[in-house]
């Protein structure tokens, strides 16, 4: 005999199958976004072009992300992909060309190493971050979650 525990289970696995990555997601764009705030502003580091375009693509992410979770908005991977998925082949054109060394990219080059941390270029370390929010973000549309039924 059902006694509805098991409805109740399944609902409260289908709800953390979705938010838990979503709040990971967020978790990683919000150092993202802070880590490259704190290089610029309180580091005097200048973001090349590059640099500048893998902004545009994360600080974003952190609205987005924090706007499906309080919205409960199940489908949020469906505006986070795109974006992060663009970022992660910027992060990886740009950590590629600092290894050759072969561009630069308007007034300031982008395959200059500015810093490292643990061994990380600022664009490896993007790229990190940008294939963490993708792949959490691809893990919840895998699962198939979809958004609240009205």
């Amino acid at each position: 005999m059902d006694t509805g525990w098991g409805r109740l289970t399944a609902a409260v696995d289908a709800e953390a199958a979705w938010r838990r990555p979503t709040v990971a997601a967020l978790l990683v764009a919000a150092v993202a976004t802070a880590g490259s705030l704190s290089y610029s502003l309180l580091l005097g580091l200048y973001p090349c072009r590059l640099c500048w375009y893998q902004r545009i693509l994360m600080y974003p992410l952190v609205v987005v992300l924090a706007y499906g979770l309080l919205g409960d908005h199940g489908d949020v991977h469906r505006a986070v992909l795109p974006m992060s998925t663009l970022g992660v082949a910027i992060a990886a054109y740009h950590s590629y060309i600092q290894v050759a060394g072969a561009s630069t990219c308007g007034t300031f080059a982008c395959a200059t190493v500015q810093r490292r941390v643990l061994g990380l270029t600022i664009p490896n370390q993007s790229l990190v971050a940008f294939l963490l929010v993708t792949g959490l973000m691809a893990a919840v549309a895998l699962r198939g979650r979809r958004g609240p039924r009205p």
